[in-house]
């Protein structure tokens, strides 16, 4: 048996055949489709870890939608979990592609739709239907709640656990490709009081070094001079995997007027704290570590 995201878990009577309960699977546990599943009931609303028995058969997506090759149906009401405003759900899907390296063209194949449709939801304000955003978020390795925008103010990692996980170690080689090469990272300092404090700021890594900007006057300005742990990571809640790196270094202001003006010019995004943050501060890692979470089969 196997499923994608979608698809429909269907319990018949061994009696008669006829259906007794179903279910739409939101949750895969594998990355081929074998069981078991989180399936959301028709009957509760309720999501449960089901491994189905010889009474139960998969119905597929494709058949459920019953559209034409390429063709979508027409839009619904966005499901549960409250709906995003007028293109956030394009603009996310752009981010979630672009982040991938994924072309428009091979999204559209892997969520098995028209690239012309995509184009359109990437580019207009519009309300696909959920099946269509269930192929959107299978495709692109996302939730359809991170499409929707919903679940902001929840921390990530609130899914099911891998059956079977395996922690590796990462080298260093591997924890310079995934921290590079600009995101959101976690500065650990010391407080001006002793206390220690975790701080997100916008970086990017140039020369082997992560850089960042901040007020003079702030917590992690006090940094400087000082060793400092940074971390990033990233957790996809789809497949129930992730990874970490942490990086320990000494923090040093740039003072250069030239390198402070080129990390100016080159700087990929302006911090979203906002404010005026003209102060960069560098990290030079002495020490490079990570682990990642996947299946014990990969």
């Amino acid at each position: 048996m196997r499923a994608h995201l979608g698809d429909q878990l269907v319990i018949e009577s061994p009696a008669t055949g006829t259906a007794r309960r179903d279910g739409e699977i939101v949750g895969l546990h594998h990355e081929d489709g074998t069981p078991p599943y989180d399936v959301r009931w028709s009957d509760t609303d309720e999501v449960t870890l089901v491994f189905p028995g010889p009474d139960a058969h998969v119905r597929h997506l494709d058949t459920l939608t019953a559209a034409p090759a390429g063709a979508e149906p027409a839009a619904t009401a966005a499901p549960p979990g409250g709906a995003a405003g007028p293109g956030d759900v394009g603009r996310r899907l752009t981010v979630e592609r672009r982040r991938r390296g994924l072309s428009l063209e091979e999204t559209a194949r892997r969520a098995r739709m028209s690239p012309d449709y995509l184009a359109y939801l990437e580019e207009r304000p519009g309300a696909p239907t959920l099946a269509t955003l269930i192929r959107l978020a299978d495709a692109l390795g996302t939730t359809v709640t991170g499409l929707l925008g919903g679940g902001l103010d929840l921390p990530p990692g609130q899914g099911h656990a891998l059956l079977h996980p395996k922690l590796r170690d990462l080298d260093p080689q591997e924890c310079r490709t995934l921290l590079s090469t600009h995101g959101v990272g976690r500065i650990a300092v010391s407080a001006p009081d002793g206390r220690p404090v975790v701080v997100p700021v916008n970086y990017q890594v140039v020369d082997g070094a992560i850089v960042f900007r901040t007020a003079p006057r702030s917590v992690t300005a006090a940094a400087a001079e000082a060793e400092v742990a940074f971390e990033v990571d990233h957790v996809d809640e789809a497949m129930s995997q992730g990874w970490s790196v942490l990086a320990v270094g000494r923090a040093t202001v740039v003072t250069d007027p030239v390198a402070v003006r080129g990390l100016t010019q080159a700087a990929h995004t302006t911090p979203w704290a906002g404010g005026e943050r003209d102060m960069w501060v560098s990290i030079r890692p002495t020490s490079l570590t990570g682990r990642r979470i996947t299946p014990a089969d990969e």
